[in-house]
Order: structure tokens, then C-alpha cells, then sequence
């Protein structure tokens, strides 16, 4: 594998670091001042991201791509723009920024260090004209658009006070081919579509990948020669490991959040439990003991409680119990079924889908059941993953017919959905932590 593909977070700030410049931080006002805050009501700050010197365009448009799918930041037209930044180390003119109502500038230069390339950036506050950011990241020019990212997460951090997640993954299952004869791939990608790479050949049926949450490492379902199998896949060495097989059909691995287990739903039968797998010892933990069907398992980000689906009260539901076994219970009460629970790493909410008649809605509700919010309904939407600051969501949705699936993004307040480009159908999607 490309040794740029692996480059680290902590070796782009460590080359920062070694490459110290006159970046420092003028704050406008205190220190972790917090210019839009996350929630149900607020206004979008603008920003203006002007070119980079020495770029291509590549670090900025990124940039500017993130921000317009941030909801809390919103990049002005670059069409607009009142002046060309011709220093990036200067102060933009205030007044001439206030034209376009531009709240935020962002200026920067892309310039050769030695084999590698040296990106920075600064933040101005146009209310005062004082710098409230700024980092320089030296990398491998194939690395580019990291570096986009990466400024994007820092500029996010600084606005809302809000951890970013511009610079995280994606896996999910590539569908190509007709309905009946649909090839499934597993691949990876940016959260913003870009980079994709796949990771089976698609020999084999491959189904929900799941991210580990502290780690690059995916886990999944392969049916090679129609036999379930519990696989892990590194995504930095690329070693895969087959750490359960199983006598019967065996569904949805999920990572504990220390990376030490995965949790999955194993059929008996007409029923299914929930079983742990330790990945050192290979022992099995039996968590449900049942003639209903549990599956979809979610660890709490803290590892001591679990939800998950089940039909033991008669319809598909949400259940919540410790992450031992014992007794669950209910916390899904609206009209319809409710499934794909999905617990935010913020610890707050659980996302799940919900069937009401013939619609598929997507939703959050708080851990106890109340709060619950549907944000957005319609034919078919299913399986939603966090992303790594818990502040959004992404899930796919098929509309029927010949066509097929699609991933789209939405923010967990409802205020706005986009789709993620991706090369062909695409499917369930599970979000992974920022990189490393």
C-alpha cells in the first residue's frame, strides 16, 4: 500500500512542528471563544476561502467543499470576493470584506519544503481583524487533500467549539450490476466521496462493514462459498483475518469501543442472540438467551451498555441492556417498527430507522426514548452511522425499481441532506474516526 495513504495526523503536526513559523494565535476574544454553537437554532457563519498561493486548488477547494457541508459554516462565492489576497500573511481589508458580508477570511500559501510540500493557513475574524488561527502541515504532495481536511477541522474546531470530521473514512458496500445479479464490493473512501478504494474483489457476497471506533479496522460478513464468516480487515496493512465462523447465519459485527471485541447476532434456529467475541481469546460471550430475534447490537461509546433490535414484545423495537446480558429494556414507543440502532459516540442519542406504513424514516432519540426526531422520511432510507463528533449522520437510500442505492449525509438537527458522490450504488455505510 502507498506509504502516503498512511500518513498520520500526529506526523503532519509533528512536521509542523519542526517547521516552526510566525503562526501564532491572536485570539479575538478570550481563548476557546465559540462563534456559532451546535443545536436546533442557530445561524451559519460565513467565510471566505480565498486561493491558496502555490496551490492548485486542490487544499482549498477541499476545504471549501467541507465547509459548504458543514451546515455551520458557509463559504461565500468566490465570484463575490471584493479584493485578491495577495499577501496570505497580511490582514485582509476589513471593510472590503463587510461588503460581502464575509464574517471569516481564510488565507494561505502551499509552498516546497525539500521532497515534501509545506501547507499553512490562517483564520481572520473580520469583526476585529485579528487572527484566531493558524497551523502549517508539511507532507508528501500525494497528500494534498489530508491537508484540506485537516484545515477544515481546524477551522470547524475553532468556530463551534465542536471536535471536526472532515479527516475520517467511510466503508461501505460498492453495488454495480443488474437487480438480480448485483456485485457486492467492500470499499472505503473520504467522507466526502473522494478516493475511493476497494477492498474485495466481489467474488464473494460481502455485508455490513463496521468500522472499528478506535482504530483503522473494519469488521464485516463474507459468505465465501456461502458460509458466514466474521472478518477483519486492517486498513493500514491491509492483513485480513477470519475471526468467526459460524454453523449458522451470523449478522452484524460491531466493534466494542476498545477495539478488544465485536458483538454480533447469531440465528438458532427461528431465533437470534447476541453473542461477544473476544478477538484475543476467540471466546464467546452469550448476552441473549431467547426465542425472538435480537440483532443490530450497538456498544454505548462508554462500553457498558448495548442496544439493539428485537421482536420479543411482537414488532421490530429498540431495546437497551447492560453490556454484560441481563434483563433490556424497551425505549422505542412511536408508531411503527424500529430498527438499525446505532449509539453516537457523544454518548447523547441513538440513531435508528424507522417503518411507519411505507415510509422509511431516519431518526435520533435520547437513550432513555424520549426526544425522538425524525430527520428525514421517505421510500426506503435505512442504516445510519455517525460520523466521529456525533453531529452528523449518514445512511443509504434506495428508491426502488432498477436503480439502486445511495449514501447521503445529513446533520442530526435536520437542517440540511446531501449526497455522497460515490462511483456506483452504494450501501451501508459505517463512518470511522478520524484518523489517526
Amino acid at each position: 500500500m502507498n506509504r502516503s495513504f498512511l500518513l498520520t495526523r500526529r506526523s503532519l503536526i509533528a512536521g509542523a512542528a519542526a517547521t516552526p513559523l510566525a503562526l501564532a494565535l491572536r485570539p479575538a476574544f478570550a481563548a476557546g471563544d465559540v462563534y456559532v454553537r451546535a443545536g436546533a437554532n442557530f445561524t451559519p457563519v460565513s467565510i471566505a476561502v480565498t486561493p491558496f498561493a502555490g496551490d492548485d486548488a486542490k487544499i482549498g477547494a477541499v476545504t471549501t467543499n467541507d465547509f459548504a457541508h458543514s451546515i455551520f459554516l458557509s463559504p461565500i462565492n468566490p465570484t463575490t470576493f471584493p479584493e485578491a489576497v495577495a499577501n496570505p500573511d497580511a490582514r485582509p481589508n476589513l471593510d472590503a470584506w463587510k461588503t460581502v458580508n464575509a464574517q471569516f477570511v481564510l488565507t494561505g500559501r502551499v509552498m516546497p519544503a525539500g521532497e515534501k510540500i509545506a501547507a499553512q493557513f490562517r483564520l481572520w475574524d473580520m469583526a476585529t481583524g485579528a487572527q484566531v488561527a493558524g497551523q502549517q502541515y508539511t507532507t508528501d504532495a500525494a497528500n494534498v487533500r489530508r491537508v484540506g481536511h485537516l484545515i477544515a477541522d481546524a477551522v470547524f474546531t475553532r468556530v463551534t467549539g465542536e471536535k471536526g470530521f472532515f479527516d475520517s473514512r467511510v466503508v461501505f458496500v460498492d453495488e454495480t450490476g443488474s437487480k438480480e445479479k448485483r456485485r457486492k464490493r467492500l470499499a472505503v473512501m473520504d467522507m466526502d466521496g473522494a478516493n475511493v478504494k476497494y477492498l474485495t474483489t466481489g467474488d464473494s457476497l460481502v455485508v455490513t462493514p463496521r468500522f472499528s471506533p478506535s482504530a483503522q479496522m473494519v469488521a464485516y460478513m463474507s459468505f465465501r462459498d456461502k458460509e458466514p464468516r466474521v472478518t477483519l480487515l486492517d486498513l493500514e496493512t491491509g492483513q485480513r483475518e477470519v475471526v468467526g465462523n459460524f454453523s449458522g447465519m451470523t449478522f452484524a459485527p460491531r466493534f466494542s469501543p476498545d477495539g478488544q471485541r465485536v458483538i454480533l447476532s447469531l440465528s438458532e434456529g427461528s431465533s437470534a442472540n447476541l453473542y461477544t467475541l473476544d478477538l484475543k481469546s476467540r471466546t464467546t460471550t452469550r448476552l441473549t438467551d431467547g426465542s425472538s430475534i435480537d440483532t443490530s447490537p450497538s456498544y454505548s461509546p462508554d462500553g457498558q451498555q448495548i442496544a439493539f433490535e428485537s421482536d420479543r414484545g411482537g414488532t421490530q423495537q429498540i431495546y437497551v441492556m447492560s453490556a454484560g446480558g441481563g434483563a433490556a429494556r424497551r425505549i422505542s414507543f412511536g408508531d411503527g417498527r424500529y430498527s438499525t440502532p446505532a449509539w453516537s459516540p457523544r454518548g447523547d442519542l441513538i440513531a435508528f430507522t424507522r417503518q411507519k406504513d411505507e415510509m422509511f424514516g431516519i431518526g435520533v432519540m435520547k437513550t432513555d426514548g424520549s426526544g425522538e426526531r425524525i430527520i428525514t422520511d421517505g421510500y426506503f432510507n435505512e442504516g445510519p452511522t455517525f460520523a466521529p463528533n456525533g453531529l452528523f449522520l449518514m445512511f443509504f437510500r434506495d428508491p426502488g425499481g432498477e436503480s439502486g442505492p445511495k449514501i447521503f449525509m445529513a446533520d442530526i438537527f435536520g437542517h440540511g441532506e446531501f449526497p455522497v458522490p460515490t462511483p456506483d450504488y452504494a450501501s451501508d455505510p459505517s463512518w470511522g474516526p478520524l484518523m489517526s
